[in-house]
Parts: structure tokens; sequence; C-alpha cells
């Protein structure tokens, strides 16, 4: 991929700044990666598969938090956020305050340096921070290396990864997680069709730690 200001945390500071601002004036909770089809995708999925309600879910690169909100709304109970950017985590705590969901809990944390705490998760799930690590101009391929390392670290061994990404197809991102990871299933997206060839905009994967 071409390096972009997509992949530094300067351009995310400012775009949740921005973001928190504009929530504190008229209470827009900001963009949905991915719709939210991405979201509804995710939920049925655990529900399909029966993913008990008090597993330890990690949102990694949470934004502005309204996956947990409607994950908590669906009933699971032991919910955490990350984020790099400090404005995301304030914007994720004013929604998560909003709505009622003190059972959430946010932090600023930078996934590929994760705290010690950070661990022992059931389920992770990345709704976009790969693909933004992905388009760092600084080492875009270290990073992914360490993200899967912390991916690694703070997951259980079984548990589950549920990755939703634009940059990336199913195969790519089988190389990309083949060490430590197995494919589990993949989700329904949105297809297209163009030049007579079928394809995806946007890919959806569960993985398991091995």
């Amino acid at each position: 991929f071409s390096p972009s200001v997509l992949g530094t945390r300067e351009h995310w500071d400012a775009a949740y700044e921005r973001e928190l601002q504009t929530f504190q004036d008229i209470g827009d909770t900001g963009e949905i990666w991915f719709g939210e089809e991405s979201m509804v995708r995710i939920i049925r999925w655990l529900e399909k598969h029966e993913v008990p309600l008090d597993s330890s879910m990690l949102d990694i690169g949470t934004g502005n938090g309204v996956l947990l909100v409607e994950l908590a709304k669906s009933g699971y109970m032991n919910l955490t956020g990350i984020d790099y950017s400090p404005s995301a985590i304030q914007l994720s705590e004013k929604v998560r305050e909003k709505e009622g969901m003190s059972n959430i809990k946010l932090k600023v944390e930078d996934f590929l340096a994760p705290s010690a705490e950070l661990s022992g998760f059931d389920i992770c799930i990345d709704k976009g921070t790969f693909d933004a690590i992905s388009l760092d101009p600084s080492d875009a391929a270290g990073k992914r290396k360490l993200y899967v390392g912390s991916l690694c670290r703070v997951l259980k061994p079984e548990g589950f990864f549920l990755i939703t990404s634009c940059n990336w197809t199913k195969e790519e991102l089988l190389n990309q997680f083949r060490e430590g990871f197995e494919i589990l299933d993949e989700l329904p997206t949105p297809k297209f069709c163009f030049g007579g060839r079928i394809g995806n905009s946007v890919t959806a994967l569960v993985f398991q730690r091995k």
C-alpha cells in the first residue's frame, strides 16, 4: 500500500478531536466504520455461535466506542475498548455516558505496545485498525508483525479474532495471520461486479488462535 496520513497517530488525534467537539456541540457520535451493518454482522456471528454473554471482549482501536455500546445493548457484559488516541477515548467515554453503559471499560493503549494487564481476552475485534496500521508511512510491514505478536499475547488460546478490512482480501489476511491463527469463518459482506468479475469491497473474517 502507498503510505498515507491515515496511518499516523497525528491524523487520528486531529480527527477525534474534531469528532469530540462535534459530539459536545450537537451530540453526533461521528462515523461508524464500515457502517451499522458491520456491527450487526459481528453481533449475529457471536449470537449464532452462542458466545457466552460474560466472554471478555477487546475492541482494538475502538474510536467512538459505538460497537461496544451495541455489544452491551445485546447483553455482552465484559467489554473493553482501547485506542492510542486520547481524544478517541474521551469521545467514547462521552458516548458511553450518554448511553448509560457504565460497565464498558475504556483505556488509552497502543496495541503495538500493549500493557501487561491487557491479556486473557476470549475475543478480539478489529474494524479498520489493521487497515490503518498498514498505511503507516513508518515501517508498516514491521508494525503489522508487531500487531500479530500483540494479538497472540492478548488473546487466549482458542480465542476468536474478528477482523473487518477494506484494504485486504481474504487470501491476503490468511497470509498475514498464518502464524498462530487459523481461519474459522468468513462473514457475508456486500459484493460488486466489475469487468465481469465479482468481488467484495469489504472482507470480514473470523480467526481462532491456535
